[in-house]
């Protein structure tokens, strides 16, 4: 008598697991990310209070790092083009945060416990990543554009304008901010 009632309970368990971690079905439209995703919402407002980062870079810089995937990864690296050597980076999670920023967002917000896989903890992580840009390097946090460079190539690389001799990632930076305003405008209309 008992046991449907516990497999009912087990498959609405790990369908609530499941649909947290999925990414959205709609990803180019804020305002359906939010609706299928409330507690990201809920996360997004949460760091836009807290870093003062508008919703709209923030998850624009999601979609292009992780495409909302919570367990990316860079490629992996092979040895002779054949032989599987690691990843090309340790950038991991929907932020694609590098271990060694990420351990400083923890210890510099003593937060030991969050996680990349976590998507309030990443949201966090890029307001505590942008508002150290625009202290660092004065680039404003309503500047996706910026932003993103700030976020690939560091502070510092960002301050030496090593992003010059990078075409490519100027076009993708661009993607970012026009993805930014697209976001931006659909949350006018859904914020409330």
């Amino acid at each position: 008598m008992k046991r449907p009632y516990i497999c009912a309970l087990s498959v609405l368990v790990l369908t609530a697991c499941a649909t947290s971690t999925t990414p959205p079905r709609q990803p180019e439209n804020i305002c359906e990310i939010f609706a299928e995703k409330p507690s990201w919402k809920e996360a997004i407002e949460k760091t836009r209070e807290k870093w003062g980062t508008p919703p709209q870079v923030i998850m624009s810089i999601i979609y292009q790092e992780s495409s909302f995937k919570h367990d990316a990864q860079p490629p992996k690296d092979y040895l002779l083009g054949i032989i599987p050597w690691g990843r090309v980076s340790s950038a991991y999670g929907y932020p694609q945060a590098k271990d060694e920023v990420w351990d400083d967002y923890k210890k510099q917000n003593n937060i030991w416990s969050a996680s990349r896989s976590d998507f309030a903890d990443a949201v966090d992580f890029i307001g505590w990543y942008t508002d150290k840009a625009q202290k660092i390097n004065g680039t404003s946090k309503w500047d996706a554009y910026g932003q993103y460079l700030n976020y690939h190539e560091g502070w510092g690389g960002y301050s030496r304008q090593t992003y010059r001799n990078k075409n490519w990632l100027m076009n993708v930076a661009n993607k970012v901010k026009t993805r930014a305003e697209q976001y931006g405008a659909q949350y006018a209309q859904c914020r409330y």
